[in-house]
């Protein structure tokens, strides 16, 4: 069980963090102090007839639905699919937030992870917090191959919160894993991996315990 822990969640994008471990983040909030932090908003690829602010409103929404504070969510502003030029700002502003905030444990994208934003945040977040607990969530239309060796069961209530979650995107409806039926699949394949109804399965970079 983990309990009393600094859980922070690095989201490349708004949407990245419920999408990869929303589940997760349900079952670990009441116990631990949960942070959230997001990178971008994507203004430059909301689809219209969407304002073009409209994912920090639904981040909020979202993230709130999970039960974390709004103090504990914390809102960059990089530009949509330019992080790997901005590799040292990026560091910089995780270091910042490292210092600050102390984590036990960070979750990030996957290591294998292809889309270019993603790989920027897991490549410098591993550098950031090496001699932390390190796992990272799964976003399978990014993902080629993907190592499940932790998982995360979750009941009923947990899924039903991160499907309500995801709701709150109405930006991003359009999406072809942006539903209830895809979410709830995902958390049906890891349950029969690991044993249970559902999880939610993740990449052991490091654990320190």
């Amino acid at each position: 069980m983990i309990e009393k822990k600094k859980i922070l969640i690095l989201a490349p994008h708004t949407d990245d963090g419920e999408l990869g471990c929303g589940g997760t983040i349900c079952k670990l909030i009441d116990n631990n102090e949960v942070y959230y932090v997001a990178f971008s908003a994507c203004q430059k690829s909301v689809p219209p007839p969407f304002d073009s602010e409209v994912l920090l409103k639904e981040v909020k929404a979202a993230t709130s639905v999970l039960g974390i504070k709004k103090e504990n969510l914390i809102l960059l502003d990089y530009d949509v699919r330019t992080f790997n030029y901005r590799r040292q700002d990026i560091l910089d502003d995780i270091l910042k937030i490292k210092k600050q905030l102390s984590p036990d444990i960070v979750f990030m994208p996957s290591i294998h992870d292809i889309h270019q934003d993603h790989f920027t945040i897991t490549n410098e977040g591993i550098r950031a917090f090496k001699f932390s607990s390190v796992l990272c969530y799964e976003l399978p239309w990014n993902n080629f191959t993907f190592n499940t060796s932790w998982f995360f069961k979750l009941q009923d209530k947990h899924l039903e919160t991160k499907c309500k979650a995801l709701a709150e995107y109405k930006s991003q409806a359009h999406r072809p894993y942006a539903n209830d039926d895809f979410i709830t699949s995902l958390a049906k394949v890891r349950g029969i991996q690991s044993g249970h109804k559902y999880a939610e399965a993740f990449e052991v970079v490091r654990w320190i315990v």
